[in-house]
């Protein structure tokens, strides 16, 4: 389960289904560094220094989808192989085998399908414990780059000076194109949140109220809030009174995405 299976001699009845198996590997390998990048410069806040704007997390979402996408293409395509075909077990069970490298695919792919499903359960469950559990995508990329790292290197040097050119460039691109491209075409592309309309008027400060009663700590606000609104680990909410301005919207957001109707907010404009 190498991103460079081609590289190694293979029978030509799997010329094909290495190619296959090659290419599908380094898109994955591409889009789990996108999708790494783009969560932490969305979480950190890096895309509004950049650009200005507010990162649209869909965007994040986005990537590890196609990242999913084609690593399960890049497993499959192993089941096709003729002279030396992997078993269903082989891409189910880590060491089944017993090769390291496909172990930690295996085992990272595993893991990424783990945390992709559980966030479709995030507005079920309190934000901090699904938080830490995301949390081991952390885990899952490091162990689907050792496996990527080590099938390279079994495969041949040009394999890893590949992969560590994308690994090198992939960020400062990213925010290369975060910095020069207009506000408005990122909108467009969906990466940031559209600029205001020039006609808008300036958000006022509003006062921020929470029911506690009603509160039940879905985790909701701090979604579209971070910056007003934090759950702790102890499932207590807490939240800035009067926000800046600049954060109006997205309080106002919050708001609205309540499923129990416990943020009131005094003074908004909208």
């Amino acid at each position: 389960m190498s991103p460079s299976a081609a590289l190694i001699p293979v029978s030509p009845h799997d010329t094909g289904i290495a190619e296959a198996a090659a290419l599908s590997g380094r898109l994955t390998y591409l889009c789990m560094c996108l999708t790494l990048c783009w969560g932490v410069l969305a979480a950190t806040g890096w895309v509004r220094r950049f650009s200005g704007q507010d990162a649209i997390r869909a965007g994040h979402v986005v990537l590890a989808a196609f990242t999913l996408a084609t690593g399960t293409l890049h497993g499959l395509t192993f089941l096709f192989l003729e002279d030396d075909p992997f078993g269903v077990a082989d891409l189910l069970l880590p060491f089944y085998d017993g090769t390291p490298r496909h172990a930690l695919g295996v085992a990272g792919l595993e893991l990424v399908i783990a945390v992709s499903v559980t966030a479709a359960l995030r507005r079920g469950a309190r934000e901090g414990r699904w938080l830490r559990f995301h949390q081991a995508g952390y885990l899952a990329i490091g162990l689907l780059a050792g496996h990527a790292w080590l099938g390279a290197i079994s495969g041949g040097h040009l394999a890893v000076v590949w992969l560590a050119g994308i690994t090198l460039l992939v960020p400062p691109v990213l925010l290369s194109v975060l910095r020069v491209l207009p506000a408005a075409v990122l909108a467009r592309a969906g990466l940031v949140t559209p600029p205001p309309a020039a006609a808008d008027p300036e958000p006022a400060t509003v006062r921020v109220d929470v029911d506690s009663r009603r509160c039940h700590a879905y985790g909701v606000c701090q979604s579209e809030a971070p910056q007003v609104f934090q759950l702790g680990p102890d499932g207590q909410l807490a939240y800035e009174k009067r926000p800046e301005p600049r954060l109006v919207p997205h309080v106002q957001a919050a708001a609205r995405a309540c499923p129990m109707r416990a943020i009131h907010l005094l003074g908004a404009t909208r």
